[in-house]
């Protein structure tokens, strides 16, 4: 097993991702340049968190959690767009949002243990 499969950010944030996923997939008439940064915001999230455990020195780690959390910032702007477009119930958005709330939190967490 590898350290980032045991880290409870990166199960949160790959179950999330699963979620993000199917939400494109049934809602095919967002946007075509709106679906693509999310999935590669979502996707982003998950594998920067995975990279970052893999790192031996604090300042890389530290570097691949930002990175992981600025992820999440995109994906919340871009769910933001899509709900102002009204592609997205008030329900599903703020579900969405909670979800990134606490994943944002648990990754600057990390970054904050990354002392340097």
């Amino acid at each position: 097993m590898f350290d980032f499969e045991n880290l409870d950010v990166y199960k949160k944030a790959k179950e999330l991702n699963k979620k993000v996923l199917k939400f494109l997939k049934e809602n095919k008439y967002i946007d075509a340049y709106l679906r693509d940064q999310l999935r590669r915001a979502s996707i982003s999230m998950v594998i920067n968190i995975a990279e970052g455990s893999g790192k031996f020195s604090k300042a890389d780690k530290k570097n691949f959690y930002a990175i992981a959390r600025g992820s999440v910032y995109e994906c919340v702007s871009l769910f933001g767009i899509i709900f102002e477009e009204k592609q997205i119930s008030k329900e599903q958005f703020q579900d969405f949002y909670q979800k990134f709330e606490t994943i944002s939190k648990m990754l600057l967490g990390l970054i904050n243990s990354q002392k340097i």
